[in-house]
């Protein structure tokens, strides 16, 4: 039987709550904006929620899957990119790292 070496994850998951929370209130800004100005930018708010969301799953998959969780990463990044452009940066940088990481530390 072979011995796997574990590595501690910490890193990582904390990367994701943080990215995952802020795309999440940006989301929410998004939308509390698009109520009170002409501005239409609910779709774009509720893409950001829902990719922060992917990524908080991704943040839950990190323990059993490591491939999983880091290609979740990157695609919730993606997606929190084209969901709120300029507003949601920051966490889309924290989600980007995690999922670098999450990929490529062994």
């Amino acid at each position: 039987m072979k011995r796997r070496k574990t590595i501690s994850r910490t890193f990582e998951m904390i990367l994701g709550i943080i990215g995952s929370l802020i795309g999440i209130f940006s989301g929410s800004f998004l939308i509390f904006i698009e109520n009170f100005g002409h501005v239409h930018t609910s779709f774009l708010g509720f893409v950001a929620i829902l990719a922060s969301i992917l990524g908080l799953f991704s943040t839950y998959y990190l323990t059993k899957n490591e491939e999983v969780a880091g290609i979740g990463f990157l695609v919730a990044t993606m997606f929190v990119i084209v969901g709120a452009d300029h507003i949601n940066v920051l966490s889309a940088l924290f989600l980007l790292v995690a999922g670098i990481s999450t990929l490529f530390r062994k």
